[in-house]
């Protein structure tokens, strides 16, 4: 995989730089989990790790990286999308979408260079571009890349990424 990851560095860097300080803020030594709660932006993407059974995934030893949603990406869904899918009978779907936004190995910026796309744990892949310093993971735009922890790394995206169907 790091080999396809050779021409994105330039476009990640000027457009995320050190987002969040990415280990200023956040220090390296919080998992994942613990890195994204303390954030305080990403309490829909808590609960709903906690419905789907992965905290403890993402707690383990990775690496993962994560395109982890924003609150504010899970209340663009559609009205009731969210308490809908934390329903006990709706959590193979849940964890479908979530596993979709969880990619084996830290990618960083620098090393997703040149990637078009990457296998996510879910088995289906994610497009990646990267454009006039925007990146987008399919149709989610990356708003602050490079935010480590010390089991991955995490990248903060604008929109719940949906698996394709099928």
């Amino acid at each position: 995989m790091k080999t396809r990851m050779k021409g994105f560095a330039a476009a990640a860097a000027v457009a995320f730089g050190l987002a969040l300080g990415a280990g200023g803020a956040f220090a390296a030594e919080k998992d994942i989990v613990d890195t994204a709660v303390e954030a305080g932006q990403f309490k829909t993407l808590a609960a709903a790790l906690e419905a789907a059974g992965l905290v403890a995934t993402l707690k383990g030893d990775g690496p993962f990286t994560v395109f982890a949603p924003t609150d504010e990406a899970f209340a663009a869904l559609p009205a009731g999308t969210v308490e809908d899918l934390l329903k006990p009978e709706n959590k193979d779907r849940l964890t479908a979408i979530l596993t979709y936004h969880v990619v084996p190995g830290a990618v960083t910026s620098s090393d997703v260079a040149g990637l078009d796309r990457a296998d996510t744990v879910n088995g289906k892949p994610l497009a990646i571009s990267a454009e006039g310093g925007t990146v987008t993971v399919n149709d989610a735009t990356v708003v602050s890349a490079d935010v480590e922890a010390s089991n991955g790394v995490i990248h903060v995206v604008d929109k719940v990424i949906l698996p394709p169907e099928g």
